[in-house]
Order: C-alpha cells, then sequence, then structure tokens
C-alpha cells in the first residue's frame, strides 16, 4: 500500500520516530514540570513526575491544536516535505537533545525540532523553502516567552511578600507547599499542551507526505489518534524524566523555597497558556528558566547563579543552527542511503 509520496512502511517509521523524539521531549524536559517541586520538597521525584505526567496528558483537553498548525504549515513549505526531509529533521532534533541531556544543559526541544526541520528543508530545496512569517513569530517568542517568565516571576513574587509580610514565614511556607500542588499541575498542563502539538505538527506533516492530509489542512482535520498518541508519548518521557537537567533547573540557578517555587511554575504556566492559546510553539525550558531567575533576582541579584544561566542561554544559541546542521548531514545521508 503507498500513498502519494512515501510508502506505508515507512509512513510508519516515521510515526515511531516522531513520537520517539516526543518521549525524548518529555523526558528531557521533565525538569521543566518538576524541578522546582522537587527542589523544595514539596513531593519526591517519583510522585512529581507521576503528577505532572498525568497533567501532561490530560492537556489536549483544554486546548485546540494551533500550534500543531504552526508547526506542520508556519515553519516549512509543507509542499516540498518528503521522507527525506522529515527524517532529517527528526534526527537533528533527537540528537541534539541527547547531546545537551548528557551535559545535563535544558536547551529546547521545540527549537530543536525547528532546527532540525529549517535545516532539512534548506538542505533540500534552499532558503526559499522556509515560511518568513512563521519563523519571524517563533523568533520573537524566542526572546518574549522567557522575558514574560521573568517579568511574571518578579511580579508574582513581589506581591506575594507585599501581601504576606506580616505573616510567620512558617505559615507561609506550609500554605505554598500546598499551593505548589496546585501550580505544578497548572505548569505540567501548560507544557503538555504546547510541546505534544509540536509532534503533531510533524506527524501531520508525515501524513501529508504519505498523501493523508493535503498540504493546506486545517488543525481540525488532524486525526485523533495523532493527538492522543503525542499525548501520551510525552507524558511517558516525563514518567522516566530527566534527573541531570532536574538539578541544574531546580537547585544550581538559584535555591528555591516553596513561594518561590510556586511563583515561577505560575509565571511559567501563563507564559505558556498565552502562547499555546494564540499558537506560538514557544520553548517551555526558556519560560520556566525565566521564570525561576525573575525569582531569584526578586531576593538579590546574587541569589541567582549567573554563570550557570550563561551556560543555558549558550545552549539556547545554539540549538537552532546545531540540530539544524545536523539535521542537514542526516537528510544528506538518508538521500544516499535509501
Amino acid at each position: 500500500m503507498t500513498g502519494a509520496g512515501i510508502s506505508f512502511e515507512m509512513l510508519v517509521l516515521l510515526v515511531v520516530l516522531a513520537l520517539a523524539f516526543d518521549f525524548m521531549n518529555g523526558f528531557h524536559d521533565a525538569a521543566n514540570s518538576i524541578a522546582t517541586i522537587v527542589s523544595t520538597r514539596v513531593l519526591r521525584p517519583q510522585f512529581a513526575v507521576a503528577w505532572a505526567a498525568f497533567f501532561n496528558f490530560i492537556a489536549f483537553l483544554f486546548f485546540g491544536l494551533s500550534v500543531a498548525n504552526t508547526i506542520g504549515k508556519g515553519v516549512i513549505d509543507p509542499a516540498i516535505v518528503d521522507h527525506y526531509v522529515l527524517f532529517g529533521a527528526l534526527i537533528g532534533a533527537i540528537a541534539w537533545n541527547v547531546i545537551t541531556w548528557l551535559f545535563g544543559l535544558p536547551s529546547s526541544s521545540s527549537h530543536a525540532l525547528i532546527g532540525g526541520l529549517a535545516g532539512a528543508a534548506v538542505a533540500k530545496g534552499g532558503f526559499h523553502t522556509l515560511v518568513t512569517s512563521g519563523l519571524l513569530k517563533i523568533g520573537f517568542a524566542i526572546v518574549l516567552s522567557p522575558a514574560l517568565g521573568f517579568a511574571l516571576g518578579i511580579l508574582l513574587m513581589t506581591a506575594v511578600a507585599w501581601l504576606f509580610f506580616r505573616t510567620a514565614p512558617h505559615r507561609v511556607d506550609r500554605w505554598f507547599r500546598r499551593l505548589q500542588l496546585v501550580s505544578a499541575s497548572l505548569y505540567s498542563l501548560g507544557h503538555g499542551g504546547n510541546d505534544a502539538q509540536k509532534t503533531m505538527g510533524i506527524i501531520a506533516l508525515i501524513l501529508v507526505a504519505y498523501g493523508a492530509l493535503q498540504p493546506d489542512f486545517k488543525a481540525s482535520e488532524i486525526p485523533f489518534w495523532v493527538v492522543l498518541s503525542c499525548q501520551a508519548a510525552i507524558a511517558l518521557g516525563t514518567l522516566f524524566g530527566g534527573w541531570r537537567i532536574v538539578k541544574t533547573m531546580g537547585q544550581k540557578i538559584t535555591r528555591l523555597k516553596p513561594v518561590g517555587g510556586f511563583c515561577a511554575e505560575t509565571g511559567g504556566a501563563l507564559t505558556l497558556f498565552l502562547a499555546t492559546g494564540l499558537g506560538i510553539p514557544v520553548s517551555t525550558t526558556h519560560t520556566i528558566t525565566g521564570a525561576i531567575v525573575g525569582v531569584g533576582a526578586v531576593h538579590k541579584l546574587s541569589a541567582v547563579r549567573w554563570g550557570v544561566a550563561g551556560r543555558i542561554v549558550w545552549a539556547w544559541l545554539l540549538t537552532i543552527p546545531c540540530s539544524a546542521f545536523i539535521a542537514a548531514v542526516a537528510w544528506w545521508a538518508a538521500r544516499h542511503a535509501f
């Protein structure tokens, strides 16, 4: 059985590869959902990952598929997509995720995927295959999502300080240990809503290459099995967790108390809800890191370990070009291998 462009066997291989990326996205970005709640000792790690994974999975019940639509049609021209481009894009994204995981760097799985798509598309057809408007929107989000997380982290932390300045510290700690369960669930919901849709967009492109979807498909035309499998894959990835990155996010950037964890998670969640509603594929890593730095900076700038933050920024800057380069090499290798 063969579709308009690729065989059924290739369709299955690419879908499995996409779901592997989705699993690794959850595994790699588990720290984003649970680092603060683990570092403040509100939940033990095994309970924290289960909590986050559950809300990752049910995110499709709360959000539309506008982010999937942006990835599917707003990064590269769907008309030039074939199995070589898709293979190269996924290999580029997965390889960069593995590299940054080995070094414990919370880079962006989202931007690795975008870089992978761009690199493979340019390798095939040149720069005119890129969708400029979509990439500009994503480019603005690269800057705005951590900035908004930072601002909301400062704002929430300042508001809490004013509201509870006469309350005994042990009472504040007890209240916010409970509230962190709410903020962590909201952040995990935003994480699952934004990140799982990126893989849905990739699988939609695979279905375009196969001939099961038209290049100008609508988000509502993405099959439900795609939605369900992507949410399940990212939730399973979160369940297995990425503990090296948890340590960087939860302890090395700044030391958090439950009130700080609540403010960071809530600021991050609000940013993700806004971005997902607007159909913008933002980096959950950028968002929560900006919020954590904002919370730490409220106390004093020296509370933030700027050296660690600097290493993270370098990982951010390198993600798109490095994943694009790996994807271009993978596209070339695939063209010569099969």
